[in-house]
């Protein structure tokens, strides 16, 4: 009901708000775009005669009803599908794919987990006109400077000859290409691949394919590491250790029993590593490690990067996981502001009841889950919030709530154990 009261909102009230203001931001925009040096012949082949795309706006709006368990997102992205076509493509692109991964150090099998995923290989590159999108959003005014800086790099891409501006396609908000780069993204990391003097990561795989290698290697990524390897705990492991942000030497974990599902030792790496629970103590449990940061430079989700992980896993002829469960069903929005409000009420800062799930709101579900003895994972299942919801209850009844001191013990976010 909320969604379908927002999305009359904005069509009520959008067309008129385009009417009255568009063309003239659009031509203060294009004196701008004219004195940074892009080119009258470019300013008119994107921007002639464009409006607001109201499509747009309502996307970029929008809230995800529901939250997905981690097993749910996988079960949608790395799929047997997609497993056997990329082991196709790969064998394909063998040549191209065996020079990229000597030339930048990242794994061929990654680089088509990202193809995948992104784009399922090239089938759904997104068909908006990416400068009429991103007018759109720099007009709109929700986070309008990032979109004006896209909009300025998309035409320089243009302007440069890589593209013309009808043929300039991609997703709602500007990710263009085989792997969904920004424009920023374009001009810091695009390269060309297949030597023709343009980068067209449209319609050359080679282009794509050293443009993303390209990307990864710059943001630090290490050759012969894995991103992310399925590990058991020990029975007695103390969740509290299980924090992105508590990165330990993997020689610390082996010795506190922690192991590979598979039974193989553990990887002997530089850096630090650090478990990740994505449906809580009762799921899968990951050891990721520097190259997981690496992905999460390319997309900010726990769930894209263990995804990347196990779908190249797959394409190079691995097992999927030994556990793909944990405690069914996730938490809608409104269920999750709910929880929030309640925690708040008891003295746990879980910030702004905006039904998001960020870093104060986990650290406030490790402080609610450390007091009252329950495992601390911070993760917010539908079980922990029954329990919250009993505990608030109760502190109602007593006219307890919000007087409820907050705990006094070490954030268990940033428990070392040392």
């Amino acid at each position: 009901m909320v969604w379908a009261f927002l999305l009359l909102a904005v069509l009520a009230t959008f067309p008129a708000h385009a009417q009255t203001g568009f063309d003239d931001w659009l031509a203060a925009f294009r004196q701008e775009a004219a004195a940074q040096g892009i080119s009258a012949a470019t300013l008119d082949a994107a921007l002639t005669g464009i409006q607001p795309v109201e499509r747009v706006v309502q996307l970029d709006r929008r809230q995800p009803e529901f939250l997905q368990t981690f097993s749910d997102y996988l079960r949608v992205r790395v799929t047997a599908n997609r497993v056997v076509r990329g082991q196709a493509l790969m064998a394909e692109h063998a040549a191209l794919l065996d020079a990229v991964e000597q030339q930048y150090g990242v794994p061929k099998a990654v680089l088509v987990s990202f193809w995948g995923l992104e784009t399922n290989y090239g089938a759904t590159l997104g068909n908006h006109n990416v400068p009429a999108s991103l007018a759109t959003l720099a007009f709109d005014g929700r986070r309008s400077a990032f979109f004006r800086g896209q909009l300025l790099d998309a035409l320089r891409i243009i302007d440069a000859g890589h593209v013309s501006a009808i043929d300039m396609k991609g997703s709602w908000a500007g990710a263009m290409g085989h792997m969904q780069f920004m424009p920023s993204t374009f001009r810091a990391y695009a390269l060309d691949g297949d030597g023709d003097a343009r980068i067209d990561l449209w319609q050359s795989i080679p282009d794509a394919m050293h443009s993303g290698a390209n990307y990864l290697k710059r943001a630090g990524w290490r050759t012969g590491e894995p991103v992310a390897i399925e590990v058991r705990p020990p029975q007695n492991f103390d969740w509290r250790r299980a924090s992105i942000a508590n990165r330990q030497p993997v020689a610390q974990w082996a010795a506190l029993g922690v192991k590979p599902v598979d039974g193989s030792p553990l990887p002997a790496v530089a850096g630090r590593s650090a478990i990740v629970l994505p449906q809580g103590w009762q799921g899968p449990a990951f050891m990721v490690f520097d190259n997981f940061d690496v992905v999460m430079r390319w997309n900010r989700s726990v769930n894209y990067a263990l995804a990347v992980a196990q779908l190249a896993k797959q394409i190079a002829g691995g097992d999927g996981l030994a556990l793909l469960s944990g405690e069914a069903g996730a938490l809608g929005t409104a269920q999750l502001q709910t929880l929030q409000k309640a925690l708040n009420e008891l003295g746990f800062n879980a910030g702004e009841a905006d039904g998001l799930l960020g870093p104060r709101t986990q650290t406030a579900i490790r402080q609610y889950q450390a007091m009252h003895r329950l495992p601390v994972d911070g993760y917010p299942a539908p079980s922990l919030l029954a329990h919250v919801e009993q505990t608030h209850a109760a502190a109602a009844a007593a006219g307890t709530l919000i007087l409820a001191p907050a705990p006094t013990f070490a954030d268990p976010a940033a428990y070392s154990g040392e």
